[in-house]
């Protein structure tokens, strides 16, 4: 029989999950729960009448490996970085996150393709091509039943401006399709100048304790400061390509007509 200290231990602890219910939370099968307990990769259970009972930290546990699984790691590496006592794995995951988290994130939109086809004018017969150029663009995503999904509504009203504009949406496209190869050489450009001269050198001294923060903050300044020179550095080119193409303009304006 349980005594009555026993049994209000039992319900006062944070493991009352059973290896089924952790199943079920976690999105993981039992036998893979197994696996990883075996490989050391999930702290062991709490043992009551021969019971393994889990608890939220065990939930955790299973979401980042699979998170991690998710980024090509395999369990040998998914071990040696929660292995390390610095908590290697959650703080390379929440730099993702600081880097591919957009600062003022943008909800989707859906739009029909009649809804489409009135907001850019675009004839039948140009639909197709046009259409395929914009979801290899990533403007738009199909959905199915002639839906399209926006993911940066922004995105296409800068389209539809520019249409507007009396420019064609295919030459609108091929504006944004420039735009996209440039601006991933330019971010290629600065995660490598962050690899080469923050990171590796902090990888090479065995990743200090007492540096975590200053990495940190780095990676927490590495997208912002990117977004502010590329615009910074953008309004002096477009200044200085429009007052070109002004004084060629003006040049030939000048010119006598040839009769």
């Amino acid at each position: 029989m349980i005594s009555p200290v026993a049994a209000n231990a039992h319900t006062d602890s944070p493991n009352q999950l059973t290896i089924e219910q952790l199943a079920a939370a976690s999105g993981m099968s039992v036998r893979n729960i197994r696996a990883h307990q075996a490989r050391g990769l999930l702290a062991p259970p709490e043992v009551r009448q021969r019971v393994g009972y889990y608890g939220r930290e065990h939930v955790a546990q299973l979401q980042l490996i699979r998170e991690l699984q998710e980024e090509g790691f395999n369990l040998g590496g998914i071990k040696r970085l929660l292995d390390d006592a610095q908590g290697t794995a959650e703080r390379l995951l929440r730099f993702k996150q600081a880097l591919t988290t957009p600062a003022s994130p943008e909800q989707p939109e859906t739009l029909t393709l009649a809804e489409l086809g009135e907001r850019f004018e675009v004839s039948a017969q140009d639909a197709p091509r046009v259409l395929a150029k914009a979801q290899k663009l990533g403007v738009l995503v199909p959905i199915g039943n002639d839906q399209y999904e926006v993911p940066s509504p922004t995105l296409l009203s800068v389209a539809e401006e520019v249409v507007h504009r009396g420019i064609p949406l295919s030459g609108a496209l091929s504006i944004l399709e420039g735009i996209e190869r440039h601006c991933d050489a330019i971010s290629r450009e600065f995660v490598k100048l962050f690899l080469d001269e923050v990171w590796r050198p902090f990888q090479r001294a065995k990743m200090p304790a007492e540096q975590w923060p200053e990495i940190e903050d780095a990676i927490g300044r590495l997208r912002p400061i990117a977004s502010a020179a590329l615009a910074a550095i953008f309004e002096q080119r477009m200044s200085a390509q429009v007052e070109r193409a002004f004084s060629e303009m003006t040049r030939r304006l000048s010119q006598p007509r040839q009769r």
